[in-house]
């Protein structure tokens, strides 16, 4: 069976850092697939200035499929950057792929699993985790007394259930001795988001109150730079105002999760089984 279009397919992001990030990671996906790996955006990214993106446009879901279903393209295998069962695989992927049929009704596409697939979880991603977390060991000096996992934030409980379930293997990595707080970036207000957990600003304030001379790591939940993560994101904007605001208190921050060689494991898995499974998704 020939292989379908392969997109490896990201949420999107108006800086340009996730767009390169996004190619960069397809190119080492394609590298060891073999085949052709097309890296595509869901929504924003058509919005970044090409000379920002070495003068080539960033492609975004919708008019890429539109694109190749008028040359002819009529298989097509989504590899997601998603940790969980978000939305964007639910609902968007799926509707987007239901107006092309408007137009083009001979069409397959199908999603590949997202990268924490529950209830089995992937335990691979916990191998990255704790791989840079050590890389927070090396930067200080003396290891960190407690870990903060951030993720996005999500409101869909299933989505945040990914980081709860790499919390728990998490915890029994770092042993007894070294403390863990999930927190979110994002949470909307109102008690039925509360399984978001705090906020991270929040958290890590709270924390420096009680422990004023601590060190402690944020394990960035996070596969490449945005608003949120990198190095001009939000979380760094975070961590440095509570480092100002309590002058003993130290934060350390783990890598992207992009960068580790074990994600090109993952995915290639998610890709194999799903073109092997052969069910259509969308």
């Amino acid at each position: 069976m020939p292989m379908p279009n392969i997109l490896l397919v990201d949420n999107g992001s108006k800086r340009a850092d996730a767009t390169l990030s996004l190619r960069e990671l397809a190119t080492r996906l394609q590298a060891r697939a073999a085949d052709p790996v097309e890296p595509v955006s869901l929504l924003h990214s058509d919005a970044i200035p090409p000379h920002q993106l070495n003068d080539q446009p960033a492609r975004t879901l919708a008019p890429y499929l539109r694109r190749q279903l008028e040359s002819g393209q009529r298989d097509f295998l989504i590899v997601p950057l998603f940790f969980g069962a978000s939305r964007a695989l639910t609902s968007f992927i799926p509707e987007t792929a239901a107006a092309l049929r408007r137009d083009f009704d001979d069409f397959r596409l199908r999603i590949a699993p997202p990268l924490c697939p529950l209830p089995r979880g992937e335990p691979r991603l916990v191998e990255i985790l704790v791989d840079n977390l050590a890389q927070c060991r090396l930067q200080a000096s003396r290891s960190p007394e407690h870990v903060f996992l951030v993720d996005h934030g999500s409101p869909i409980a299933r989505v945040t259930a990914v980081r709860n379930w790499l919390a728990k293997q998490l915890v029994r990595r770092l042993g007894d001795r070294v403390g863990l707080t999930e927190a979110a970036m994002e949470r909307r207000p109102g008690r039925e988001y509360d399984f978001n957990g705090p906020l991270l600003s929040d958290a890590l304030a709270t924390h420096a109150r009680a422990h004023p001379r601590a060190r402690v790591a944020v394990a960035m939940q996070f596969l490449a730079a945005g608003r949120h993560a990198g190095p001009d994101g939000d979380v760094v904007t975070i961590c440095r105002d509570i480092e100002a605001r309590h002058p003993g208190f130290s934060i350390s921050l783990s890598p992207l999760m992009s960068t580790h060689p074990l994600l090109i494991d993952i995915l290639i898995d998610r890709m194999h089984a799903e073109h092997r499974d052969g069910n259509d998704s969308a």
